[in-house]
């Protein structure tokens, strides 16, 4: 891909963190580290990959994104945001009484929100039944999901990883958002999911590591995971928790906790 194009993108994901710390400073609440670092894979999706239109948000054909690690919200409304699915300046009532830009996405309020995530380890399984049906209804339509390392720990996404290798769902491509760390502390040292690469195969899933923060990176594997037939895709990212914002990377506190007023201006300035 041509290097303005990824100039571009590279920009938009600049854009979209500043997003992320302005909500989650309006909000007072949520959770800008593993948004920050998931960053720059929405972007390439949103922005370059997904088959979508705004307009007709449940257009039969349009590709999927299952946001499983559904705490990320931030990401994932700042870019539909940015798409055109709503409004910009809505993106500021997060988490706020009424609005649909709720602490988890949820599907039946906000357009763009193919299912409602947060309870972890769902999110896969929930994938494999779309590319289900993209296959029982003749579809060519591609499901994509969006995982976190500390999620993989939970014993559904094992049982979703099997199910969809047996079911040779080569529609379903994922994203491990592999940044090192959940809400307390590094996943490491909370229950360690290494190998993860090493394990997915074993689970019959086609394989790659990237650098996550890399858009020509992501792009590239995305396009290698489509010629992939009769194999679900794991792309393994390796990742910056709170990527971008200097006092926020490698911390676990910021997991979950948001930026005060002074915090906001300084993580902007770093952003812009």
């Amino acid at each position: 891909m041509e290097q303005e194009k990824i100039k571009q993108l590279e920009a938009k994901a600049r854009e979209i963190r500043r997003h992320i710390i302005r909500m989650t400073g309006a909000a007072g609440s949520g959770h800008p580290g593993g948004s920050l670092s998931a960053a720059d894979m929405v972007t390439a999706l949103y922005f370059e990959v997904l088959r979508l239109d705004p307009r007709n948000p449940r257009w039969p054909d349009r590709d999927r994104f299952v946001l499983s690690k559904g705490h990320a919200a931030p990401v994932l409304y700042a870019a539909l945001a940015e798409r055109g699915f709503f409004p910009l300046e809505d993106l500021l009532s997060l988490r706020k009484l009424g609005s649909p830009l709720q602490g988890h996405p949820d599907m039946k309020h906000l357009p763009g929100v193919e299912m409602s995530t947060g309870s972890l380890g769902q999110g896969l399984a929930v994938a494999n039944g779309m590319a289900l049906a993209a296959r029982l209804d003749g579809r060519d339509y591609r499901v994509y999901v969006l995982l976190g390392d500390g999620e993989i720990q939970e014993g559904m996404v094992w049982e979703a990883a099997m199910a969809a290798a047996h079911y040779r769902l080569d529609n379903v491509t994922a994203f491990l958002d592999h940044n090192g760390f959940q809400i307390d502390g590094p996943c490491s040292q909370v229950m360690s999911p290494e190998p993860v690469a090493d394990k997915w195969r074993a689970f019959g899933w086609d394989v790659q590591v990237i650098d996550g923060h890399s858009m020509t990176e992501i792009l590239a594997a995305v396009e290698k995971a489509r010629s992939v037939k009769g194999k679900p895709q794991m792309i393994v990212a390796e990742t910056v928790k709170g990527k971008g914002v200097s006092f926020m990377e490698n911390r676990a506190e910021w997991h979950g906790v948001a930026p005060k007023p002074d915090e906001v201006e300084r993580a902007l300035a770093e952003l812009a």
